[in-house]
């Protein structure tokens, strides 16, 4: 008989039992990395995400499954848009804040939510999700980004899929970033070298360092060009120094710094993780608008990387139609929803099977313009 329990912070429970749960070496839902924003106060009541990890403990009180939840006051930072639904509750008279939603703050990447030990398990923790909904205040649930598996449980539970599309590059056995090149048409060739050869003419070069080889105050140069990104629209960065300086200490084997020099003055840089398979391009800013040094920085230096190191797959971030003239493919995500009352479930599940449709003649429309209109969809 498995026993739920929620946890206000992911201190309650030890990282070891919380790790063990994951299947591979995907980075956003370990324990340090959800800590970290945790601890670091990127992620508390105040920021409108409170920590309401849901778990599962066997008679012995040995965890079998868990799943990152949260209870939100907004929608902000999830990318899975959402606010044409809370308006029409707003217009029904009913309120859709606050929500529970199953995801990695600020990281619109796909993966594993229901953590199990086996697939009887993620079925518990799925039916177990949809109950605990159905008892708080919350209006509804969602999954954001979800990995096969756990879209299988949740639909399994009674949620409806939502679908998107995001744009990956796979390595395909590359010698070299020539050999690369070489897949592209003349045209998409000529584009990518000379956004190449623009940075290389103003004197950047490209360095990739391990957290370890990033002195303090070159990382204090470095989240200056994170916080500008966000400063010059008008917001505050979702993520503190603190959280690079957690992350850079707990998480050393997984971090990247992808940093843009001009001589020996730094001008931009890329936080990336790479977790051995896949690598992940997360965060980016720069000192000054330099012409191309984003696609060197966040698309092409990494495409470099993959190719050295062996790297099946580039996760560059979400959305961008642009990233398919530089070798992206489009990739389906989806994400799983449980609204209540059953009114506005069943109001929101029709407007999804529409946007599906939708959605899924663009995503054709995008292969049929990437250079592999005929390979078979390798999705997350």
């Amino acid at each position: 008989m498995l026993r739920s329990r929620v946890i206000s912070s992911l201190s309650a429970i030890d990282a070891g039992a919380w790790n063990g749960l994951i299947d591979g070496p995907y980075p956003f839902v370990r324990h340090e990395f959800l800590s970290a924003l945790e601890q670091t106060g990127c992620v508390n009541a105040d920021a409108g995400w409170q920590a309401a990890h849901l778990l599962l403990e066997d008679g012995q009180g040995q965890l079998r499954a868990a799943a990152p939840l949260y209870l939100k006051d907004h929608s902000f930072g999830e990318f899975v848009f959402d606010f044409a639904w809370a308006n029409a509750y707003a217009r029904t008279g009913q309120a859709y804040y606050p929500k529970l939603l199953c995801a990695v703050p600020y990281s619109p990447v796909v993966g594993p939510r229901l953590l199990a030990r086996n697939d009887s398990d993620r079925e518990a923790l799925a039916h177990t999700l949809v109950e605990h909904m159905m008892a708080s205040q919350a209006s509804s649930m969602h999954m954001l980004f979800a990995a096969g598996p756990d879209r299988t449980a949740m639909q399994a539970a009674g949620a409806e899929l939502r679908r998107d599309c995001h744009y990956q590059w796979l390595n395909r056995d590359y010698a070299s970033f020539d050999a690369f090149l070489q897949t592209q048409s003349s045209k998409r060739r000529k584009e990518i070298r000379r956004e190449r050869r623009r940075v290389n003419e103003m004197g950047v070069h490209l360095e990739v360092r391990r957290a370890e080889a990033v002195e303090p105050a070159l990382m204090r140069q470095l989240y200056l060009f994170y916080a500008r990104t966000y400063l010059i629209r008008g917001q505050q960065p979702y993520l503190s120094y603190e959280f690079f300086e957690r992350i850079n200490d707990a998480m050393a084997d997984y971090v990247r710094y992808f940093i843009a020099f001009a001589g020996e003055q730094p001008v931009g840089m890329a936080f990336m993780l790479d977790d051995g398979n896949q690598l992940y391009g997360r965060h980016w800013g720069c000192l000054d608008d330099y012409h191309s040094l984003h696609f060197e920085t966040c698309y092409y230096a990494g495409i470099d990387y993959c190719i050295e190191h062996g790297r099946e797959r580039f996760d560059a971030g979400a959305q961008g139609e642009h990233k398919i003239r530089r070798g992206f493919e489009p990739m389906a995500t989806y994400s799983a929803h449980l609204m209540r009352p059953q009114q506005m479930h069943s109001a929101v599940a029709d407007f999804l099977a529409r946007e599906a449709a939708v959605i899924a003649e663009h995503h054709a429309e995008l292969r049929a313009r990437c250079a592999f209109p005929d390979a078979a969809e390798r999705t997350p």
